[in-house]
């Protein structure tokens, strides 16, 4: 019980335990499969974006190019497409969007290993690069039609559900599958493989993985290749989700996507965060954004609410390790103590 006390995911998960009760009790269509459904939908895209986010910060790193290379990695797949007239399989599109995000991620992750600056000011000048390419060099604008497997893909779902009170209907994209994938692929190289200790070990101290044999380089180029892939697949899923490209619609989400994973108990330093604690982060901030509405709160204190819960977040992890920090300092102190009365 001490330790699940002072882990950042057990308060968020009774903070969503809390609204979810307050959202029932007041408009009694919380739990109801319909909501269910859409609360679901609604976690796909920042699902899989945050969980490239926190791979990203679990390693003392951080990341703000990838609207931007989710959006230029769909456009290029989706115009391509519709020049081409293609009409294949729809399973290329993703493994190109994948290929060209990955690409453009390599590039944050060599510059980010060679240049040895702060990432943020790197990304932040490669974000612009990469919009200023999609917008100047390739001309997006929006395009209201997609290609037939593209269109086909959007109309494809896992299941229906029906409210016959309200005389609602909604329905699961079989885009959650690849949330599902995500959460599983990035799990596993976190927790059951060298490289996932290799990537907390960086974020935690630096200087000691190094001494301890990891591979700083690589690890650093994995992370943003990890990121750009995940949002190379996340631009089209958005536009397959939607039935429409809008080049700009995940521009200016970055910092959202961040501050989700940070609530989830992700450590914005490094070396420290879990796959259930990103989730949890993520669907809190999802429900606040779609569920307010449903308690008489007007939209626009969406932002405060979740500003609100992002600091609490912030300070909850702040004094915990701060307070893991004292207990060592007190630990080696009393150990010197000892050795000086002997």
């Amino acid at each position: 019980m001490k330790k699940l006390l002072k882990r950042n995911e057990f308060y968020v998960a009774v903070t969503i335990a809390a609204l979810s009760i307050a959202i029932q009790a007041k408009s009694g269509q919380f739990f109801t499969s319909n909501n269910f459904v859409d609360t679901a939908r609604s976690m796909i895209v920042p699902g899989m974006l945050g969980m490239g986010v926190m791979m990203i910060l679990i390693s003392g790193n951080i990341d703000i190019s990838f609207p931007a290379i989710s959006m230029l990695s769909a456009y290029s797949v989706v115009k391509g497409f519709e020049i081409a007239g293609y009409n294949g399989p729809v399973a290329l599109g993703f493994v190109l969007a994948g290929l060209i995000g990955l690409m453009l991620g390599f590039i944050n992750g060599v510059l980010a290993s060679w240049l040895k600056l702060p990432t943020l000011i790197i990304t932040l000048g490669t974000g612009s690069v990469y919009l200023g390419f999609m917008q100047g060099v390739l001309k997006s604008k929006v395009i209201s039609v997609l290609p037939r497997p593209i269109a086909n893909l959007s109309k494809t779902y896992l299941f229906t559900v029906y409210n016959s009170e309200l005389g609602i209907t909604s329905s699961l994209s079989v885009m959650f599958l690849l949330l599902l994938a995500a959460v599983v692929i990035t799990g596993f190289i976190l927790r059951y493989t060298m490289l996932g200790r290799g990537i907390y070990a960086i974020g935690g101290d630096i200087v000691s993985a190094e001494r301890a044999g990891f591979n700083i380089p690589f690890i650093q180029i994995f992370v943003f290749s990890y990121m750009g892939g995940m949002a190379g697949i996340v631009g089209l899923t958005r536009a397959t989700l939607t039935g429409m490209l809008q080049p700009t619609t995940l521009i200016g989400t970055e910092l959202t996507i961040i501050a989700s994973v940070v609530l989830g108990g992700v450590k914005i330093s490094g070396g420290h965060g879990t796959v259930t604690g990103a989730l949890l982060g993520t669907l809190l901030i999802s429900m606040i954004s779609h569920s307010l509405i449903l308690l008489g709160i007007p939209s626009y204190w969406t932002r405060f609410v979740t500003g609100v819960l992002i600091v609490i977040g912030i300070g909850v992890s702040a004094y915990q390790s701060l307070r893991a920090s004292r207990k060592v300092a007190s630990n080696i102190l009393g150990e010197l103590g000892e050795l000086g009365e002997k």
